[in-house]
């Protein structure tokens, strides 16, 4: 009997630990990751970016592969050395993104990336009604990617992310997508509807989840698809989470489709930039900078109704900063310009 109670309380015990040592951290940070070429990184990765990577920066991989020594499973967390994405994928904004988040947050904090991106895919390989049966005519090597995420991309970030929820918090989403979409006047209801539904799935608040859109390579370096960012710059009309990141500066390859190396970085650090921004971070250490013009984020229209009603304070790149209605909001605020109900306010 003491033999039996003796085993008992140990797999108790056991039991115990292995639940808190998979349960919910609310210090760990997850952005899901998804697009085509430039997300799953096109750039040779190159010896700077595989040193000096935070433990405090994971990955979650989509698709087992292995990684210079190591196999990395399915489904588990590892400290985010390049390539972050499939076996024979390169440099990725992901990189850049965790590396400028993790130094920039607190010790206590982890940020996990999970990328789940095809090279080729438009928008619609990545929404939940996608038809498996439409790959029928593709090139054998677009098929070839599309298996290894069971040819449901969608299904494969969601069942990553529901398996990441279980350590974490979902906090964002980064999306760099629209070559094989370039001029589709649709794609922002596209990405939309592939919001939505991840939202959705995963039972997040969109006002919790501000999803990150990465401009194409643009024309100054040579970007075939450069005129799918007028497209790009006005999501937030469709998606007012929605938020631009821009590319200018952000060397490319000759192929006019892929950033080189470099652009990778920098396009990388400005997504972090936008994302620690919205957390109210303002001044941030960003290591791979080339100068831009930023990207305003389009500030909600007011009308004679919401003059009554919201009193939302703002700054000009767009961001809540809070309401004039409580005067702590404004008083605490630096010296500056802000727009309040369509009006711009000096302090």
């Amino acid at each position: 009997m003491n033999h039996l109670l003796h085993r008992l309380c140990t797999t108790m015990a056991a039991c115990i630990i292995a639940l808190a040592l998979h349960a919910q951290d609310p210090n760990f940070y997850i952005y899901l990751c998804f697009g085509q070429s430039n997300m799953e990184g096109n750039a040779a990765i190159e010896a700077q970016d595989r040193t000096g990577v935070d433990p405090r920066f994971k990955m979650m991989p989509a698709v087992p592969y292995k990684n210079s020594d190591d196999i990395r499973q399915t489904y588990r967390w590892y400290t985010a050395y390049p390539p972050l994405c499939r076996s024979y994928t390169g440099l990725t904004p992901c990189d850049y993104f965790g590396r400028t988040m993790v130094a920039n947050l607190p010790d206590s904090i982890t940020v996990g990336i999970i990328n789940v991106a095809i090279g080729g895919c438009r928008i619609e390989h990545l929404m939940k009604d996608f038809d498996p049966a439409t790959l029928a005519n593709e090139a054998d090597w677009f098929k070839n990617y599309m298996q290894e995420y069971g040819n449901q991309p969608y299904k494969k970030l969601v069942a990553c992310a529901r398996i990441a929820a279980r350590s974490g918090v979902i906090k964002g989403m980064l999306l760099h997508q629209g070559c094989s979409n370039n001029g589709d006047q649709q794609w922002p209801n596209k990405v939309k509807t592939l919001y939505n539904d991840l939202l959705d799935v995963l039972n997040l608040n969109a006002e919790d989840i501000p999803l990150l859109v990465g401009q194409l390579l643009d024309r100054q370096q040579g970007g075939a698809c450069w005129g799918h960012n007028s497209i790009i710059n006005n999501i937030q009309k469709t998606i007012p989470t929605a938020h631009v990141i821009s590319s200018e500066n952000c060397k490319g390859n000759t192929d006019h489709l892929h950033f080189l190396a470099e652009g990778y970085r920098i396009i990388g650090t400005r997504y972090a930039e936008k994302m620690l921004q919205l957390m109210g971070i303002t001044d941030i250490k960003m290591e791979h900078t080339a100068a831009y013009t930023p990207i305003y984020d389009a500030i909600p229209s007011i009308t004679k109704e919401s003059n009554y009603k919201d009193n939302t304070i703002y700054n000009l790149q767009g961001i809540r900063l809070g309401t004039y209605n409580n005067p702590i909001d404004f008083q605490s605020l630096p010296s500056g310009l802000y727009v309040i109900n369509g009006k711009l306010i000096g302090k």
